[in-house]
């Protein structure tokens, strides 16, 4: 979903309670501070990868230019990063500084990332050097495990799998994703303003739980995710991973499903209907990109492949119809990415995607919307990805004002797809204020046992968008009314 103008959005203050930051770092020894100190972090980890992190603070006199050195220890080898440039020779790391980023006051820092491989262990660098001077002097690595996984909680969140074309528990039960989406983190930090657009504490999750929702999908943003240098560092990187994470745990603790989707991301594109000319993540792209889109879902599931109850929407409206001249190039475009015509950045396709989760180990629910803003699903059976797991389910979104908006193309499009495969409406609303659209919309899914989410948990102007309430406590507009009632009715 396109979201209400910025002075909207910029009416709510975000506000998000964060948590420690989930790293290895290197303490520095108590006494007379040293030149400078680094944090070093591992913020996902999988089989044969992971993704770390660096802080440098200077603590001496103010540099032009900053060069880290340090060495791994268990022949680990870093494949790329961002925020300065990475090289390695044998068991020797080297960041430099980027051209923007090379001056370091005394009592500043800079924060820079990395994905690696590794085998046989993947031990915490012990020594680090800025411009030959040692750093953390006397220190010694936290004894944190960051192969640690996270709490899947205490068994009231189902783990769900794909069984023919239904979502279903460990006991064989069909489950139903019926809730909401809670939109904030795929734009306040890429706008500097914060990671939640209003609040995120126990009392806002319980408001979504009282509705009688059991599923929350949580658009992201994977420039903050990754810690991009354009993201503020008190929104980005680890302080992001580690709000998601928290938001995450408090919608278990509610007894509902957490969904992660990927909303925002990086790559420039100015063509037909293009969201804006920039070519970072401040607006929906036609395509999720080969340069970061991989790595954010390799992040992600690592972060969370030891936790069933989290299901994966890989990205949240592809729009490479609108690109190319053909529906056949859209569609090779939405599975094997690459080049694409009308597209001026390298595609991650969908298989890209896929891939990316699955080499972590991660077993998790993955969905896939289709072309047209995820409206269209009309050849999603023919193109859909090769899934090892074999846990892949069909995203749709359908507004008032979409293409397929009725019941016939619902049943000449839709029902081919949800005979085959799970089918979750991850986004339904109305831009009327009112919930007559919606309510047919429920009715068509609830008559065939299927999933849907309303667009969406915001205090906006629900004429300027479908925001389903007006007061974080719950209280729905004319619009969220239809939804609230409906899903308290269900059984």
């Amino acid at each position: 979903m396109r979201h209400p103008p910025r002075s909207v959005l910029l009416a709510v203050t975000g506000a998000v309670a964060l948590v420690a930051a989930v790293t290895v770092p290197v303490v520095t020894a108590q006494g007379a501070t040293p030149p400078c100190t680094v944090e070093y972090s591992v913020t996902g980890q999988w089989d044969g990868g992971f993704q770390g992190a660096v802080t440098v603070t200077n603590n001496a006199a103010p540099v032009s230019g900053w060069s880290l050195g340090f060495d791994f220890a268990g022949g680990q080898k870093v494949t790329q990063g961002w925020n300065a440039k990475w090289s390695q020779s044998g068991t020797t790391v080297t960041a430099t500084n980027e051209s923007w980023n090379g001056s370091l006051d005394t009592g500043a820092s800079v924060s820079a990332g990395f994905i690696a491989s590794w085998s046989g262990s993947n031990a915490v660098p012990t020594a680090f050097e800025l411009n030959g001077t040692t750093c953390n002097a006397g220190a010694e690595p936290d004894p944190t495990d960051p192969t640690d996984p996270p709490d899947p909680g205490d068994g009231s969140v189902p783990a769900l799998h794909v069984a023919g074309n239904k979502l279903v528990d460990a006991d064989g039960t069909t489950r139903r994703l019926l809730g909401v989406n809670r939109s904030g983190g795929e734009f306040m930090c890429v706008q500097g303003y914060g990671i939640w657009d209003g609040p995120v504490d126990d009392a806002a999750i319980g408001a979504i739980a009282d509705w009688n929702a059991n599923t929350v999908r949580i658009p992201l943003n994977e420039e903050c995710w990754l810690g991009l240098s354009n993201i503020k560092p008190e929104y980005g990187g680890t302080n992001y991973v580690n709000a998601v994470k928290d938001l995450v745990g408090r919608v278990k603790a509610q007894g509902m499903t957490p969904m992660l989707e990927l909303h925002w991301s990086w790559g420039q594109y100015t063509g037909n209907s293009a969201g804006c000319s920039d070519v970072h993540a401040t607006c929906q792209k036609p395509m999720p990109n080969m340069q970061y889109t991989p790595a954010f879902w390799t992040s992600v599931a690592s972060a969370f492949k030891d936790d069933p109850t989290v299901v994966f929407d890989l990205f949240n409206e592809p729009y490479p119809d609108r690109a190319t001249s053909t529906t056949t190039q859209a569609w090779q475009c939405w599975r094997d990415g690459g080049t694409c015509p009308g597209i001026g950045y390298e595609v991650a396709g969908m298989q890209d995607l896929v891939d990316a989760v699955r080499d972590t180990g991660a077993g998790n629910p993955i969905l896939l919307g289709g072309l047209a803003y995820s409206n269209d699903l009309s050849q999603w059976l023919t193109y859909r990805p090769t899934d090892p797991a074999g846990n892949l389910a069909a995203a749709w979104h359908v507004y008032n004002f979409n293409t397929c908006a009725n019941e016939s193309c619902w049943n000449s499009t839709l029902a081919p797809v949800a005979d085959r495969v799970p089918l979750v409406a991850g986004e339904i609303g109305e831009n009327t204020c009112s919930h007559s659209f919606v309510d047919r919309v429920m009715k068509w899914f609830d008559d065939r046992d299927l999933s849907y989410l309303g667009w969406t948990w915001n205090t906006w102007d629900c004429s300027s968008g479908p925001a389903l309430i007006s007061g974080y406590d719950g209280t729905p507009t004319s619009y969220g009314i239809g939804l609230r009632d409906h899903l308290r009715a269900l059984d």
